[in-house]
């Protein structure tokens, strides 16, 4: 059974909200470089730039973060991809749909790391559902779900799902 839980426009709010928080921590826009983690997390990120854009009147560079080849639980060989944006001493803001146990961001972490040096990293996520394996936490959180184990979110995008909006399984 599936119960949507943050409409399009609830999701919209979220996005509006970590997008002040971001430009409040960095004390503007200078130096910030979006990297959003494939699939959603990239969509999400770009709708965080154009945030930024609206409120701030300049561009942020957006990038893809392909981090198959970073996981943990992958037992194949995935190439590695190179990242498209430059991060060596930018102010790195990580872009995820659902943080869950941790893993994820570990793999884009390393990732990151590969492709350059920023000069800060933080996290941004649309969900935080708990349950950490890993000590990691967002700096940005759009909306905290707390869940059991055997549940499952899905976060939509309209860019790929035809809608925005967060459903609980």
């Amino acid at each position: 059974m599936t119960k949507e839980i943050v409409d399009a426009m609830a999701m919209q709010r979220a996005l509006t909200r970590i997008t002040y928080e971001i430009i409040e921590k960095n004390k503007g826009i200078n130096n910030l470089v979006i990297v959003g983690i494939k699939t959603r997390g990239v969509f999400i990120g770009k709708h965080i730039a154009e945030r930024l854009q609206q409120l701030e009147s300049a561009e942020i560079p957006v990038g893809e973060l392909d981090i198959s080849s970073y996981r943990d639980d992958q037992a194949e060989t995935i190439a590695k991809q190179p990242l498209d944006v430059n991060i060596d001493g930018k102010r790195v803001i990580l872009v995820d749909d659902v943080l869950y146990t941790g893993r994820t961001i570990r793999a884009a972490l390393d990732a990151l790391m590969d492709n350059g040096r920023p000069a800060v990293v933080n996290l941004a996520v649309l969900v935080d559902r708990g349950h950490r394996e890993l000590p990691i936490r967002a700096d940005f959180v759009g909306k905290n779900i707390p869940t059991s184990a055997m549940e499952r979110i899905q976060v939509n995008v309209e860019e790929v799902d035809g809608r925005d909006s967060v459903e609980i399984e």
